[in-house]
């Protein structure tokens, strides 16, 4: 499995990728291939200011419904619309068209407790 550098990532198998105050959030290859088909992506959180950890959404499978998690605290500005109706795009492009929400960053200081892609793929090996 193939993850980008430049990206951070959480324990939670979130990735985020940020420039400036804007992020983008999505789900690590590693998650989507866990869960298996994605049929469902369930965001109602735009516009609210949320912490880090908190949920922000779910994402639902096949065989099972999972919460996505703030990997770090601030206003979701804009969920993927092609989400709607397409939900597979993250199971094709977790890195890519299958992003879920940007946020804006309120704490960038939060950035420094994240994963990077060494260490996630190090933390999925142990």
């Amino acid at each position: 499995m193939t993850l980008p550098k430049n990206l951070k990532y959480t324990s939670e198998h979130e990735w985020i990728s940020v420039e400036g105050n804007v992020a983008v959030v999505g789900i690590t290859s590693f998650a989507q291939g866990e869960l298996g088909d994605i049929v469902f992506v369930e965001i109602e959180t735009e516009g609210e200011n949320l912490e880090k950890g908190e949920t922000f959404g779910t994402i639902e499978a096949v065989k099972t419904v999972s919460d996505l998690f703030m990997p770090v605290g601030g206003e979701v500005l804009e969920v993927n619309p092609a989400l709607e109706d397409s939900p597979e795009l993250v199971n094709k492009d977790p890195y890519g068209e299958g992003w879920l929400i940007k946020i804006t960053v309120t704490n960038p200081a939060e950035l420094d407790g994240l994963l990077s892609a060494e260490e996630y793929q190090a933390m999925l090996e142990a």
